[in-house]
This record gives structure tokens, C-alpha cells and sequence, in this order.
């Protein structure tokens, strides 16, 4: 893998978990030669994971859209920084520019990122591995619920298991490399009654 695209807060959080493991994400990736792509931004776990990245002599990708620039919260030490026009074509270019997806905990905008990159490995728009890194927990009930969905018809086994999680940045980063995406059909069919 040559870059991993990593979704988290734009807010630190109240653990200090959270930011160890970003920090820990980034010592990680570096130490591997796995450059970085984010969301550009020089606040919260985003700043941790791409200072630690870019302390560790490693590429750092950051794509942000023009009216996050306009607010001044763009990093300016980057490898790169792409500046887009909008939080879709963000999106677009993170992915184009990444082998693989971490979802670190964060926000609405972390999950957003999140589930619509793994709707589009489900929907076979990439075959790129999409994963968890599960900081003390945090996601614990997105996985229950995550699990009640494939128990109410509405998720195939198979595309839940898609989603990668681990506790540690190199257990993750070592089950994306083993990652072979499932071949499941899409829609889960209706019962006949």
C-alpha cells in the first residue's frame, strides 16, 4: 500500500486515547513508508495524525475544500495540499489518491466519510480495503448496531464484513494487507410471502 486515507475528528476529543492513537497511527505509517492522505486541516486528531506523519520524514496528502481554506484552518507545513471546490469533490480526490481507508474516532463528518466510502466498496466502485482503528472502545455501538442491521435483513453478512476493525494501527494496517474484498450480491432479497 503506498497511501492510506485516514477520516477523524476535527476536535481532539476528551480522551487523550484519542490522540495517542493518532499519534500512534502516524509513527505507524511512516515507519512503514505508507504516506498519508486527510482532509487537510491543521485542528484536532487530523493536525496529531499528519504532524506525527510528517515528524516521522513521511508524505502527507491533505485535500481541502476552498471554503475551509477561506476559514484558515488549512495546514501549511503539507507535502501536498490539494484545495477543491467542494466536500464532494474532496472526497472524490481522498479517494483517487488512497489504497485504503482508517475511520479514527471522530464526528458526523468522520462517519459520513466513512460510510460512504465503504458503501462504495459494497457497491464494487473500488475494491480498496475500508477499517476501523477502535480507540478504548469508541465504536463498540456502531458495531452492535452495525450488527442489528444485518439481523433485520438490511446488510449482507459478507459486506459487513468489510468493514475491518482493530485495537492497534499495525494489527489494522496488517488486515488491510491480507484484504481480499468478498464477492456478495448487493441486494439482500425479499422473502416470499
Amino acid at each position: 500500500m503506498r497511501r492510506i486515507c485516514v477520516f477523524c475528528g476535527s476536535n481532539p476529543g476528551h480522551d487523550p486515547a484519542y490522540r495517542a492513537a493518532a499519534v500512534a497511527l502516524g509513527e505507524t505509517l511512516a515507519a512503514r513508508g505508507i504516506g498519508l492522505v486527510y482532509g487537510g486541516a491543521s485542528v484536532g486528531l487530523m493536525a496529531v495524525v499528519a504532524d506525527t506523519v510528517l515528524a516521522a520524514g513521511g508524505e502527507v496528502l491533505g485535500v481541502i475544500p476552498q471554503m475551509l481554506v477561506d476559514k484558515e484552518i488549512a495546514h501549511a507545513g503539507l507535502s501536498e495540499l490539494h484545495v477543491v471546490d467542494s466536500m464532494h469533490a474532496r472526497k472524490a480526490k481522498m479517494a483517487d489518491l488512497s489504497d485504503g481507508f482508517v475511520a479514527l474516532p471522530g464526528g458526523v463528518g468522520t462517519l459520513e466519510e466513512l460510510f460512504e466510502i465503504w458503501t462504495w466498496a459494497q457497491l464494487g466502485t473500488h475494491a480498496k480495503p475500508v477499517g476501523l482503528l477502535d480507540v478504548n472502545g469508541f465504536y463498540d455501538k456502531l458495531h452492535g448496531f452495525l450488527d442489528h442491521v444485518v439481523a433485520e435483513g438490511f446488510l449482507r453478512e459478507g459486506h459487513r464484513g468489510m468493514l475491518l476493525s482493530a485495537s492497534e494501527p499495525g494489527a489494522l494496517l496488517d488486515a488491510f494487507a491480507a484484504y481480499t474484498p468478498p464477492v456478495v450480491h448487493k441486494w439482500v432479497e425479499r422473502e416470499e410471502t
